[in-house]
């Protein structure tokens, strides 16, 4: 089912070359070309020292070119997939365009992730680049990988056997120069994965004329242009670092910055401060954690060059623009898109008058519409699915080998999203909820099937049931709940142990907040756990109709 349709002829002109779409060509040849060869395309900063290395897009040509020519070495084709199970590193961004320059289809996994989440996202991957620190993760998990054939360290000196190979020593000796295959549109190029309620991830497939997408959307709504400093916070992990921690900014000649540590309050500042940064791009979950630092540390810091501040991950609460407006004396412009999207749908954007907690509109070209089950276009301010007409270029192609929920997700010509919302008589949105129980906790989406399964394999549990409850800090925090086996009592150390193997076999982002023993779990007569009864139990409020309930 392939729905793509390239509605901006316009851009297409001034972006597509001689019919190249490949969003690893235009990120770095097609900018030296256009004479940025020796502008800084990336200013890699490295936690701690803050120690900076320059990346020119002559730089970025030759090492993703070498990235390329060492998998062609290695008998990687068009269509192979390969994934990149990296912290922030240089790294992550040269394997990433280099394997699109291949036609591989490229994949990025959050370095936080545990062995039975790669195992769910590996299944057909040929190839993987990680470092030494993460080896043992991926080998565990290779044990179920058949596919798996080439593993790549990118701090290995040496190769350690004939499949795990050092990066370094295969790159030292790989050739500069690789022509890029004229590469059409709907050649598959990126993949994500996406959790889901009552399922394992799935993948989510992008295909290079997303490059209209990207591009369109980071010079409409954040505003960058080849004159800007960039800064997205987004690890390379998820959807918004890939398209807009490279592709987006890089298809227009930006300098980026990039930090390779975490969430610093002090180091950002001086960050914003020191590289002039002058558009911002972070998480809610970020701008909350920086209301409880002294304001007073914060305004130390000179941002004269800051102009715009944008947030994207999850809904931005009201009380954070206002804070944005006091502290850092800067609207924050919310964002709203999804992996599937692949860009953004819906934003507010400087110039237009923001209305706190409001979404937004959609980007020019997108059509979203609040929509009822039936596919009944809802009246203003009435409640319902938020739905996007499909044909947007960076729209995803299939969910990977499960074409029939992908078909599911389109209903009566309407893409689906998964969340409700309404829209006023201005014609902004307004986030209501997720209409499944997918988690978003500091904007990672978190899958209470994944959690539930994690913690039935430990011998103690018996049942568990899993739920996102509201959070001042991450928007929503995970909420285990537990029936024990009769031989077992609860403890801090059990407690202590579910934390840990459900950050070891899934992710840290994962791990539950809280986690609460219970005699028994709701569930229906079919036998399904009813986390909106759950839900309600924690909250203390009304458990609605029971009459689902199991005798």
């Amino acid at each position: 089912m392939r729905l793509v349709l390239f509605y901006n002829y316009g851009m297409l002109n001034s972006l597509i070359k001689n019919g190249q779409f490949n969003i690893g060509h235009i990120c770095t040849r097609q900018q030296c070309e256009e004479g940025r060869g020796g502008r800084v395309a990336m200013r890699f900063i490295y936690p701690g020292t803050l120690e900076v290395r320059d990346f020119t897009f002559n730089d970025l040509e030759n090492d993703s070119n070498r990235f390329a020519n060492l998998l062609a070495g290695l008998g990687f084709q068009k269509g192979d997939i390969f994934f990149t199970f990296l912290p922030k590193l240089p790294e992550q961004f040269i394997a990433f365009l280099g394997g699109l320059k291949l036609q591989v289809i490229v994949g990025t996994l959050f370095s936080n992730f545990g062995d039975e989440a790669l195992v769910d996202r590996l299944q057909g991957a040929k190839g993987i680049i990680t470092r030494k620190s993460l080896l043992k993760r991926v080998l565990k998990a290779r044990e179920k990988l058949p596919a798996l054939q080439t593993i790549l360290v990118s701090d290995l000196a040496e190769d350690q056997d004939e499949h795990i190979l050092s990066y370094t020593r295969l790159m030292e000796k790989s050739n500069a120069h690789f022509s890029t295959p004229i590469t059409s549109p709907e050649t598959p190029a990126v993949l994500h994965y996406t959790s889901g309620s009552t399922a394992k991830p799935k993948g989510v497939l992008h295909v290079h004329g997303g490059i209209l997408s990207h591009s369109q959307s980071a010079r409409e709504i954040l505003q960058l242009n080849e004159r800007e400093i960039f800064w997205c916070t987004a690890d390379q992990g998820w959807v918004t670092g890939t398209t807009y921690g490279i592709s987006g900014p890089w298809s227009l000649g930006v300098t980026q910055v990039h930090y390779g540590g975490g969430y610093d309050p002090r180091a950002w500042f001086q960050l914003l401060e020191r590289e002039k940064v002058s558009i911002w791009y972070t998480a809610p979950t970020a701008l909350r954690m920086l209301m409880r630092e002294e304001e007073d540390i914060l305004r130390q810091y000179n941002l004269d060059a800051l102009k715009y501040i944008f947030s994207v991950g999850e809904p931005l609460n009201p009380e954070v623009l206002h804070w944005g407006r006091r502290v850092l004396e800067r609207d924050i412009h919310d964002t709203w898109f999804q992996t599937e999207t692949g860009s953004i749908m819906i934003a507010n954007r400087p110039g237009m008058p923001i209305k706190p907690g409001s979404m937004g509109k959609p980007l020019n070209g997108i059509e979203a519409l609040i929509v009822s089950d039936e596919g009944e276009v809802q009246a203003v301010n009435t409640a319902g699915n938020l739905c996007l007409k499909p044909g947007w270029p960076s729209m995803f192609v299939t969910y990977l080998n499960n074409d029939e929920v992908y078909r599911e997700k389109f209903r009566h010509g309407y893409y689906f999203t998964g969340d409700t919302a309404k829209q006023d008589e201005g014609g902004y949105f307004w986030f209501l909820g997720r209409s499944d129980d997918v988690i978003n906790t500091a904007g990672h989406l978190v899958s209470p099937f994944e959690v539930e399964s994690s913690l039935l394999e430990l011998k103690e549990v018996a049942e568990s049931g899993v739920i996102g409850a509201p959070d001042d800090i991450l928007f929503e925090k995970v909420v285990a709940f537990v029936v024990l086996r009769p031989t077992y009592e609860w403890s801090d150390e059990l407690d202590l142990k579910m934390r840990l193997h459900i950050s070891n076999r899934i992710s840290s982002m994962a791990a539950p907040q809280e986690i609460r023993p219970v005699e028994s779990l709701p569930k229906n007569k079919s036998g399904k756990i009813m986390r909106r009864v759950l839900k309600a139990w924690y909250l203390g409020q009304d458990s609605g109709d029971l009459s689902t309930l199991e005798i």
